[in-house]
């Protein structure tokens, strides 16, 4: 079922977000639907960085890439701003559509952008961003590809000027609405009753940001189609990092930690080298 189907249906979507095809494989062995391949996520990992426009299309591509080799499910893609204008986001469809993606999420920040939840945001105006996307529609070859708007305009402009321009993005073609860091439950039941039955609303969970965190169930009761948590399984994994490398230290082994780890045995399970090398043995010897 493709992604467009998939959000066509009653039951909310939640997309946990991943950074390479072990946390790709391993989110959907847990039975998630959708994946989220998050910019700040791949800013954390690749680049030890924090999420302020320093992550390349490239990178994002290549992931991309390596993740549809991995599995099977949809993966929305953040193409943050498309990466420059226009043409930039139409070559960003192009590419990031080759690698698999599908759905691409592209902001109205300036380029570079900033997380979202992060303050000091910058706004291009809204017809420039509208621009990006009707040359992204025009640009994707698959009409299963969509085209996720976010506006980061409630921090900056306020939460009237947020709705109007992602009116506008979607008069523009947008496939889903994306706003951006509601900072109440009464701002997002606004994006909800304004947008809810028209087009999908897609609602973003960061741990610490700017807007409260509710379950899955609760964002779907208010009139959300689809829910990521991007950047949850870095903050998750940098923890138990820290702690690992922590304890090795001090110990000189691995054996205080072990009841936090795999194994050799208990990883290659979860990878699945056994059926893999069972795999190769059918292609031996003509």
């Amino acid at each position: 079922m493709s992604l467009r189907e998939r959000l066509a249906a009653d039951r909310v979507v939640v997309a946990p977000g991943v950074y390479d095809g072990l946390t790709a494989a391993l989110a959907a062995n847990a039975g998630f639907e959708a994946l989220y391949l998050s910019g700040a996520a791949v800013a954390y990992t690749r680049l030890g960085r924090p999420d302020i426009g320093l992550t390349s299309m490239s990178e994002m591509a290549d992931t991309m890439a390596l993740i549809r080799d991995r599995v099977d499910l949809p993966v929305v893609i953040d193409a943050d701003t498309g990466f420059g204008n226009a043409l930039n986001a139409q070559r960003t469809m192009r590419v990031y559509e080759r690698a698999g993606a599908s759905a691409l999420q592209v902001e109205d920040q300036t380029y570079p952008k900033r997380c979202g939840h992060l303050a000091d945001k910058s706004l291009v105006p809204a017809a420039e961003m509208a621009g990006k996307i009707r040359a992204m529609c025009d640009a994707r070859k698959s009409d299963e590809t969509l085209v996720i708007a976010r506006t980061d305009a409630i921090a900056v402009e306020g939460i009237e000027a947020a709705l109007d321009r992602a009116e506008t993005y979607l008069e523009a073609g947008a496939d889903v609405l994306f706003v951006e860091a509601p900072q109440s439950a009464e701002e997002m039941a606004r994006i909800a009753r304004t947008f809810a039955g028209r087009v999908p609303l897609l609602a973003n969970m960061v741990e610490g940001g700017a807007t409260p965190i509710r379950s899955a169930q609760e964002l779907e009761a208010v009139g959300f189609s689809i829910v990521i948590f991007p950047g949850g399984i870095v903050r998750a994994l940098a923890r138990c990092a820290k702690d690992y490398y922590g304890s090795l230290h001090t110990h000189g082994s691995n054996r205080p930690f072990a009841a936090r780890m795999f194994d050799f045995d208990g990883l290659n399970e979860v990878l699945g080298t056994a059926d893999m090398l069972a795999d190769g043995k059918r292609y031996e010897g003509g």
